[in-house]
């Protein structure tokens, strides 16, 4: 793949939450078997320890709403769970990073409330701020927040790679047919091919 000139480079850490990737989330029952299976933390946490190194940004979008959910407009099936579910509530343990990817000083967690990462927030404003020109997305659940985040910054005209080894769906089935269509719109790469890709 060309080169990814790390500091123009934002790694978007999408949805890795507790309520999302930790088997005792709400959502958690959803996506743990894969997270496990793919060991998608432990490969994140790697791929983020690489990027700081190489001096990339990371910048966390967690979703969260208020506790009487006055701000959730469940319009798809999806987000009508969350106020069934009594989940993602800003404030509790529900919407913390996980600690396997925690951020560290100074990086940029992001809340939100639909699906993707751009909608109703100020992402891309911030990554033009850090000069950012290329994001490389990862996280869970690959077919529904990583793609639609990743969808936004390819159609905020941002090259756009996701990150396949990091990121991981409720099942592998859904995880790869995001991996297949969407190089009609970005890239996608593994860990190594990343790692190898960064420059100064």
């Amino acid at each position: 793949m060309e080169p990814i000139t790390a500091s123009r480079t934002a790694f978007l850490v999408v949805h890795l939450q507790n309520d999302i990737a930790d088997e005792a989330g709400k959502f958690g029952g959803f996506f743990i078997d894969e997270i496990r299976r793919n060991d998608t933390l432990g490969k994140a946490a790697a791929l983020l320890g690489a990027a700081r190194s190489a001096g990339a940004h990371v910048v966390y979008t967690r979703v969260g709403f208020a506790p009487d959910y006055r701000d959730l407009v469940p319009n798809s099936p999806l987000l009508g769970m969350v106020a069934q579910f009594g989940a993602l509530v800003n404030g509790t343990w529900q919407t913390e990073i996980v600690p396997q990817v925690a951020p560290v000083e100074g990086e940029v967690v992001l809340t939100h409330t639909r699906v993707g990462g751009f909608h109703g927030s100020p992402l891309n404003e911030i990554l033009r701020a850090k000069g950012v020109d290329t994001v490389v997305v990862l996280g869970v659940a690959t077919n529904a927040s990583v793609e639609d985040t990743a969808r936004g910054a390819a159609n905020r005209g941002f090259r756009t790679i996701i990150a396949s080894d990091a990121s991981s769906a409720a099942h592998e089935g859904a995880h790869r047919a995001t991996l297949e269509t969407f190089g009609l719109l970005g890239e996608t790469a593994t860990n190594e091919q990343l790692v190898a890709a960064l420059v100064g």
